[in-house]
């Protein structure tokens, strides 16, 4: 008796425990709920954070400001790396059920498939049986007539089977489009966090070297302050490369790439890479149609005959520049060469931004030798393709799509859009540096 009694309890604990653990899973609204709920505690503090940080950047020079302004950096840092890891807690748990419903759906489509196999099955080998065989094979019309309806049954099956494939299909496509944009979202939000760890370990960095100056004297602050703006004189300074036209200084590159950000919302130091990557492609392929080029390298010769010539020769007689001797770039190894300036857009593509150029700029007709042209060219095409939505993906795609067009998804011309957000990765330190109070 007293065994059962025992059994009894044991049975009755254990059902308590596992009611317990059911009561505490946590359902998927519930985690959307709470990871919403943190994350707009955090966008608040960051907000708060960045009022604090912008207050303090309007008060005087000092070593006890900067040390402030560093830590409030800092911070600001530190809560978007948060953010950022709450986003992905919500992303991940999104992509692992569409990924779930798309391997349901997949599967669903095959045991579809499998159906509809075995109905054709049944439609050839009635479609192999005569008319005159059936009605004779029968005893009476009844029998006739049940053949009949059989094969009439099995044609709307086929019917019904294979819409239903094409409505799942069509879902499973729907999924895979939204599955896709959260991986991309995903991808930039683990690409910012990497972003905002390097500036905490930089900023971390200078706030120790302040702290030790602040504990010896102010003629050394003075000295930090003189030697950040050497550097930030420097960047300005340093040669901004342009192809086929002469360079300008990186301070009058970022001014203009400032305006077309204002314009086309295209992130400065992704424009400025998309500039130096073309130039350095410029540099490797060689240039066509100097003075000094033999008549292979003529713009008649590097030129398709069809879709650049007609236009090419309009453009120059528009600007007044002659068609021989003014720079053009060679083919690659394989396809047509003539793209012009610093933007490297072909003749048939400009010829239709230009109208949307001179809008921008007021230069008619706007000439693809000129920097601010050529930037503003570069910054709507960009636009066009998707940058202006910013993030790490969304700009390198738009950066491919810039390269190769529709060829933008080939594993061969990864290289460029690579080597673009590396780029823009440096670019945006030298800005950091600048814009440093």
């Amino acid at each position: 008796m007293n065994t059962i009694k025992y059994l009894f309890l044991v049975l009755l604990l254990g059902v308590f425990i596992l009611g317990h653990n059911f009561s505490l899973a946590e359902t998927v609204d519930q985690k959307e709920a709470r990871l919403r709920s943190e994350l707009a505690k955090v966008e608040a503090e960051i907000s708060k954070n960045a009022a604090l940080l912008s207050q303090k950047l309007g008060e005087s020079a000092s070593i006890s400001r900067d040390i402030d302004v560093l830590k409030y950096q800092i911070r600001q840092a530190q809560l978007n790396i948060q953010a950022k890891e709450l986003e992905i807690a919500r992303l991940s748990g999104d992509i692992n059920e569409r990924v779930q419903l798309i391997g349901d759906l997949s599967e669903k489509i095959e045991e579809e498939k499998a159906s509809l196999a075995e109905l054709l099955r049944n439609v050839r080998d009635l479609d192999d049986v005569d008319l005159i065989d059936v009605t004779l094979g029968n005893d009476n019309i009844s029998d006739l007539f049940a053949d009949l309806d059989s094969f009439y049954f099995i044609q709307q099956s086929m019917h019904g089977t294979l819409a239903s494939i094409r409505s799942t299909q069509n879902e499973a496509g729907r999924e895979k489009i939204v599955l896709e944009g959260r991986k991309n979202a995903e991808e930039d939000a683990r690409r910012a966090i990497a972003d905002e760890k390097a500036t905490v370990e930089r900023k971390e960095a200078e706030l120790q070297d302040l702290l030790r100056i602040s504990r010896q004297e102010e003629d050394a602050y003075r000295r930090i302050l003189a030697e950040r703006e050497r550097e930030r004189e420097a960047i300005r300074s340093a040669l901004f490369r342009l192809r086929d036209v002469p360079g300008i200084s990186f301070g009058e590159a970022l001014d203009l790439a400032n305006l077309v950000h204002r314009n086309t919302g295209v992130r400065p130091a992704f424009l400025l890479a998309i500039i130096t990557q073309e130039s350095n492609l410029g540099h490797n392929v060689g240039t066509c149609n100097r003075p000094q080029d033999p008549p292979e390298k003529s713009w008649k010769n590097i030129m398709h005959p069809t879709r650049d010539i007609p236009p090419y020769q309009r453009i120059m007689t528009e600007l007044g520049r002659p068609l021989e001797g003014t720079p053009l770039s060679c083919p690659l190894s394989v396809g047509w060469g003539g793209a012009m300036g610093p933007s490297q857009f072909i003749p048939s593509t400009w010829e239709p931004y230009k109208a949307r150029i001179s809008a921008l700029t007021g230069n008619i007709p706007p000439d693809p030798w000129n920097p601010l042209d050529a930037f503003t060219a570069s910054g709507l095409l960009l636009r066009d393709l998707g940058a202006a939505a910013g993030g790490y993906t969304n700009e390198r795609t738009a950066a491919l799509r810039y390269y190769a067009g529709g060829n933008w998804n080939n594993p061969h011309n990864a290289f460029y859009g690579d080597s673009v957000m590396r780029i823009a990765g440096q670019i945006q330190q030298q800005i950091d540096i600048l814009q440093r109070n």
